[in-house]
C-alpha cells in the first residue's frame, strides 16, 4: 500500500472535520440536497465527457494508486543486471523463457531472444511506451475534469440556494440558515476537487513518469544485453536513471557469478 497517499487522504480529511468541529457542529456542514448535486452532478458530467470503459479504468487506477507499491527503479536495474548475467552465461536465447509479470519486459526479452536489430527493437519498444502515456492520460484526464466539474456544480447548487433563499425573503429568520446550506454545495465541490480528484491525478501523473524511467532502463539495458556489453558498464549506464542519493551499488554476488 502507498503509505503516502494513505496518510494524505487521512490527515487531510481528519485537519477539515478538526476545523469543523471547533468553530461548530458538524451537522451544519452536512447537506444531503446540496451534496447530491455537487457529487451527481460531476459523476453524470463525466460519464458524458468520457467512455464508460475510460470513466471504469480510472477509478481502478485510483485504486491502484492506494493499494499498490511504487516499483523502484533500482530493482528494475538489478533485474536488468540479472538478465544480461543470464545471456552472458547460457546466450540470449534463454530469455525466452523469462517469467515476469512485466508485460513489457516480457515483450523485451521476447524481441532479445528472436535476435532483433537495434533499430527495429527501438522502434518498437517506443510504440508502446507512446501507447502507454496514452492510456495513461486518458486516466488522469477524468480525474482532471471532474476537478473541475465538482466546483462548477458547488456553484450551481449554490446558485440554487440563493434563489430558494431569495423567494422567501419574507422570512427574515430563514435567510441565514438558508444562506449557509447555499454555501455548503461551493464548499462541497471545492472539497471533492482540492482533496480528492487533483492530487489522485497527480499522483498518477507522478506513476506515469516513474513507469517511464523503468521502462527505459528496461530498453537500454535490453540494448546493452543485444550489444554484449559488461554488467558492469551495463550497471554504470543503467544507474544513471537513478538519483545518486538514493542508487544502490552493484552488487558482489551478481558479479561472481559471471567467473
Amino acid at each position: 500500500m502507498d503509505i503516502a497517499s494513505l496518510i494524505g487522504v487521512i490527515s487531510g480529511v481528519m485537519l477539515v472535520i478538526s476545523a469543523i468541529l471547533i468553530g461548530g457542529s458538524v451537522h451544519n456542514f452536512f447537506n444531503l440536497p446540496g451534496f447530491m448535486v455537487v457529487f451527481g452532478g460531476t459523476i453524470a458530467a463525466t460519464f458524458l465527457t468520457f467512455q464508460l470503459r475510460d470513466v471504469s479504468s480510472a477509478f481502478k487506477a485510483a485504486f491502484f494508486v492506494f493499494s499498490e507499491k511504487k516499483r523502484d527503479p533500482n530493482d528494475m536495474i538489478s533485474t536488468m543486471i540479472s538478465l544480461c548475467y543470464v545471456t552472458r552465461r547460457e546466450g540470449i536465447v534463454k530469455l525466452g523463457g523469462v517469467k515476469t509479470p512485466s508485460v513489457f519486459l516480457k515483450k523485451v526479452c521476447n524481441l532479445i531472444a528472436d535476435g532483433s536489430e537495434e533499430e527495429l527493437f527501438r522502434k518498437t519498444m517506443a510504440i508502446e511506451m507512446e501507447a502507454m502515456k496514452a492510456r495513461h492520460f486518458m486516466v488522469q484526464d477524468v480525474f482532471k475534469k471532474m476537478s473541475l466539474y465538482a466546483p462548477a456544480f458547488g456553484m450551481l447548487g449554490t446558485l440554487i440556494g440563493l434563489i430558494q433563499m431569495l423567494s422567501r425573503l419574507q422570512e427574515p429568520s430563514s435567510i441565514g440558515p438558508a444562506m449557509a446550506i447555499a454555501l455548503l454545495t461551493t464548499f462541497y465541490g471545492s472539497l471533492l476537487s482540492t482533496l480528492f480528484f487533483l492530487p489522485v491525478a497527480g499522483k498518477l501523473k507522478s506513476r506515469t513518469l516513474l513507469e517511464l524511467i523503468n521502462m527505459e532502463i528496461i530498453i537500454e539495458g535490453g540494448i546493452s544485453i543485444l550489444e554484449d556489453n559488461n554488467p558492469m558498464l551495463v550497471y554504470e549506464k543503467l544507474s544513471s536513471y537513478v538519483a545518486a542519493r538514493i542508487r544502490r551499488p552493484m552488487k558482489r554476488t551478481t558479479q561472481k557469478q559471471d567467473g
